[in-house]
């Protein structure tokens, strides 16, 4: 399954729980979503992803990664949870991406994402940004 524009659409913010006869479909992708940003593939990644989630997370960073010398931010600031199984498809996305001559990033300020990543020996191969470049009026 490849992420397609159903899961492009912004995050509720509402309580849709509070208006019992609107029905919402759930996006194809409840963990991430992937859109375009200047030069930049973003994937979004939202919620808890540990062994039973990560697998969802993978579908968009394979196909952000497909082409030749992708340019790919991962951004975590809706990251509830991330385990090992998150670093595994993060690593594999890195390797694959560095393989096609492009680059990998990821977008985090969490301390628990940033402890995780010096714990694991990896915050020198995934320095985070504290956003997205361009988003905020920042350059690349």
């Amino acid at each position: 399954m490849t992420p397609d524009a159903d899961d492009r659409a912004p995050y509720p913010t509402e309580d849709l729980a509070a208006d019992p006869l609107r029905r919402v479909p759930p996006p194809a992708n409840a963990h991430a979503r992937t859109r375009r940003c200047g030069p930049f593939t973003v994937v979004e990644v939202v919620g808890e992803i540990d062994l039973a989630t990560a697998v969802f997370v993978a579908e968009h960073l394979d196909a952000a990664t497909a082409r030749p010398e992708p340019d790919v931010l991962v951004d975590l600031r809706w990251v509830d949870f991330f385990d090992c199984s998150g670093l595994r498809v993060l690593c594999r996305a890195e390797t694959r991406v560095r393989e096609r001559g492009g680059r990998l990033r990821i977008v985090s300020d969490a301390p628990r994402i940033l402890r995780l990543l010096r714990g694991a020996g990896l915050l020198g191969r995934f320095a985070p940004l504290s956003g997205v470049p361009g988003e905020d009026g920042d350059t690349p």
